[in-house]
């Protein structure tokens, strides 16, 4: 995983296209959330998902912390990626992979006041059974982590990008005119944009979406060079 680009909140087929035309790499599908609306409903996920071809790749992202649970949404939706917000155990997550072990997984490390230290212990705890993690921010206001639109502090994450063995993606609170000093300041082996690419309808806007893409882009060229 490397100079990855994820948009998430993928909310039909026709917005999928777009993402794929403007250079998105992975395509995140949020369900089975405990503080968000889903987008969209598991069966028109589904459908949507049909439509995505490589080198596209579609994500569930969910806080289900379940093995069993996990495995049977990412064959319902035939994905082969599993982004996990909720606070599963070593011993679930270690069941995810001996059962499913194709089954790529990306763990959330959710940046919230003075958490560092759990973090880093989620890192030294997780990292054999995980193919990556992501950095997101909590929103105290809301109890929500990750879609807050939110940045948190980049030292955190880039201090997690120096301890953890796996690549670390970065999200929370970036968007086309702050993704590239993100990536300057973090080395991050991937960013993911949610909120910031959005108009006021909610919808993804393909502008915001190109400009997200080249800076990113242009932000790897620089670390990579």
């Amino acid at each position: 995983m490397k100079d990855l680009i994820q948009i998430a909140g993928v909310i039909d087929k026709e917005e999928a296209v777009m993402l794929m035309n403007a250079g998105v790499d992975y395509l995140g599908f949020p369900l089975r959330l405990p503080v968000h609306k889903e987008d969209l409903t598991e069966d028109e996920a589904v459908e949507v998902i049909k439509i995505i071809s490589p080198p596209h790749r579609a994500v569930l992202i969910t806080y289900l912390d379940n093995a069993d649970e996990i495995i049977k949404l990412c064959a319902k939706l035939n994905v082969n990626i599993a982004q996990l917000h909720g606070k599963i155990s070593k011993e679930e997550l270690e069941r995810t992979k001996l059962l499913r072990p194709g089954l790529e997984i990306i763990k959330s490390l959710v940046v919230a006041e003075n958490n560092y230290p759990e973090l880093e212990r989620t890192v030294d705890t997780l990292s054999a059974f995980v193919d990556a993690f992501i950095t997101d921010t909590f929103d105290p206001a809301t109890g929500a982590e990750g879609a807050t639109g939110k940045t948190h502090d980049w030292n955190i994450s880039r201090k997690l990008v120096e301890i953890s063995p796996k690549p670390v993606i970065i999200a929370g609170g970036l968007n086309h005119t702050n993704v590239k000093q993100a990536i300057l300041e973090i080395h991050p082996a991937g960013v993911d944009a949610h909120t910031g690419v959005e108009s006021k309808d909610g919808r993804k806007n393909y502008d915001m979406v190109k400009k997200f893409v080249n800076e990113s882009k242009e932000g790897f060229t620089l670390i990579n060079s």
